[in-house]
């Protein structure tokens, strides 16, 4: 690569690193705030000892968390929280454990901040004239498709553990109220920020500010336990290089023979070859070695982005969230053995992407 094609890719993969960063940290002091755990107690109070309620209300927060808060905060950090609310109230946790990391990622469609990929493929969309409004246009239907679909499957799949009835409310845990608030009000608030059209990078690292300093003045020594994903960083630099000198050595044919044309047919090849590919080298760069033969249309753009959110479920290295969220639910005591897991998640995958497909085809 030329210096130039370097300064290139660092000008396109800067704002997305910088978003990951500082959402990574707004998430975290999320966590240490006590955000999600008062989420979970609510939502268990709320669900009136009835287990498909409180199952619905965290679908629902699920939802919420992965379109905001992006899909790793769901699969990571409101994992753990949603398997020992379901152990407190004494009902199954297998069923909660999968509606996270499914929803992590078949809910990661809506807005380009959701996923990195989305966030990865707004720099291509700009430039097919979409900006943040036409891209939630274009996104909404599939996306709800996706969610919908997802919901579906997971209710028929654990009807019987759903079912059933709870009888205890988990205890409140106590926190500090000045930080809980702040960091609560900071989450909500990145909503609209984030579809105002706005570089995502800006608000992202406004709130990181915000909270970081709250932290500091409310609870210094939590500080130290603020990680940073500094390796990540570098994997998804090192994936953007490896990839680029790819698709200039030959891939870029390969591919586009694989995906084919057009956006009437073309749509369910190029979003299959997306769902397989994340599947086989995961998510991330799946993506970024087919957006070039797939970038023609701003529709044919979003059946990519289809393929590699809602169809990377099947492998637990289907997309860094899976893998992440695997390793939670083992630190919780839930054994997550692969091949049953792929097997329903194959059924889920099937039914988000083919339902978001159906969605986002036109006519």
């Amino acid at each position: 690569m030329t210096s130039q094609e370097l300064l290139d890719l660092a000008a396109r993969v800067g704002p997305v690193m910088v978003f990951l960063v500082a959402m990574t940290v707004v998430a975290e002091v999320a966590e240490i705030a006590g955000v999600f755990d008062v989420a979970a107690h609510w939502t268990a109070h709320a669900g009136r000892h009835r287990t498909w309620l409180l199952w619905l209300l965290v679908v629902g927060l699920a939802v919420a968390c992965t379109i905001v808060l992006s899909i790793d905060t769901t699969a990571v950090l409101l994992t753990p929280v949603v398997i020992a609310m379901a152990r407190q109230l004494g009902v199954a946790a297998m069923p909660f454990a999968l509606t996270t990391v499914w929803l992590a990622n078949t809910a990661s469609l809506l807005l380009p901040v959701s996923n990195l990929s989305n966030l990865i493929a707004l720099h291509r969309f700009t430039q097919l004239g979409l900006g943040t409004h036409e891209y939630v246009a274009l996104a909404w239907r599939p996306a709800l498709a996706a969610i919908v679909a997802t919901v579906v499957v997971l209710f028929v799949l654990h009807r019987r553990d759903l079912l059933t009835r709870y009888t205890l409310d988990p205890p409140p845990d106590p926190h500090d109220r000045v930080l809980l608030w702040v960091a609560a009000v900071v989450c909500v608030a990145l909503c609209p920020a984030f579809v105002s059209g706005v570089t995502p990078a800006i608000p992202a690292v406004i709130a990181a500010v915000v909270l970081v300093v709250t932290l500091a003045w409310r609870w210094r020594p939590r500080l130290r336990t603020v990680q940073v994903p500094w390796l990540m960083v570098l994997a998804v630099c090192a994936l953007f290089v490896a990839v680029d000198v790819a698709m200039r050595h030959g891939l870029e044919p390969l591919l586009a023979g694989l995906v084919g044309t057009g956006d009437e047919g073309g749509l369910w090849r190029v979003g299959a070859v997306g769902a397989v590919s994340a599947n086989v080298v995961n998510n991330l760069p799946a993506y970024l070695a087919l957006e070039p033969v797939a970038d023609d249309s701003p529709v044919r753009l979003m059946a990519l982005l289809i393929g590699v959110n809602a169809g990377s479920i099947v492998t637990v290295w289907g997309s860094l969230a899976t893998l992440l969220w695997r390793d939670r639910c083992r630190r919780a005591g839930v054994t997550i053995d692969a091949w049953p897991y792929a097997v329903r998640s194959l059924l889920c995958a099937a039914a988000a992407v083919s339902a978001a497909l159906l969605a986002l085809s036109p006519g």
